[in-house]
């Protein structure tokens, strides 16, 4: 029991107690008896602080775009969810897809298409490379998605694990989209 808390200690000698008829044990002694042994956990205070102190915005277009996706919940309880590139030179929102279902790399690999021929046209791979931000959700570290992106001349980069300030622009852009506009018009299906 060298993970168990008091809390969860206390919970089995209850359960043993009614088992076996014996008085319930008070959670206060429980925890007394294990100070006193020192068998106490150390309490959780949260993870480890990172230092960000990377850039995720750049000094030129069409160097680095970033994506991600979020939820809207409508009236009738459906839900659409919404996934966008951006460019983080002047956040401009360059493509978007929206389905009732997941997002899918299917979706993600439809909208870097889509997101190149508007940017630069009708072209089989990019002119230079172009980083390709995102988190670590399945439609973007999805092998085909990796490959795809490759193929077109991107860098596909994903954010560490639960670090979603890395993908800090395109993470704004959502609070913004849904505080500005989610919240503030009516929703009533998808």
């Amino acid at each position: 029991m060298p993970t168990y808390g008091y809390r969860r200690v206390h919970a089995l000698l209850r359960q043993q107690a009614e088992l076996e008829g014996w008085p319930l044990p008070n959670h206060k002694r429980v925890w007394r008896v294990m100070k006193a042994h020192n068998l106490l956990l150390t309490r959780h205070v949260g993870g480890v602080e990172r230092r960000h102190d990377g850039r995720v915005a750049v000094e030129a277009r069409n160097t680095r775009w970033c994506s991600d996706g979020f939820e809207i919940a409508c009236d009738n309880g459906e839900r659409v969810r919404v996934a966008f590139t951006l460019d983080c030179c002047d956040r401009e929102a360059i493509t978007y897809v929206g389905t009732t279902g997941g997002i899918t790399s299917e979706h993600v690999r439809d909208m870097m298409v889509e997101a190149v021929e508007r940017r630069f046209g009708l072209v089989n791979r990019l002119p230079s490379a172009i980083e390709w931000l995102s988190d670590n959700g399945s439609c973007y570290v999805a092998r085909e998605t990796q490959r795809f992106a490759s193929s077109l001349g991107m860098l596909p980069r994903t954010t560490p694990l639960q670090s979603p300030q890395s993908n800090g622009m395109a993470e704004a852009f959502v609070r913004t989209f849904k505080r500005d506009y989610a919240r503030v018009r009516p929703c009533p299906d998808a």
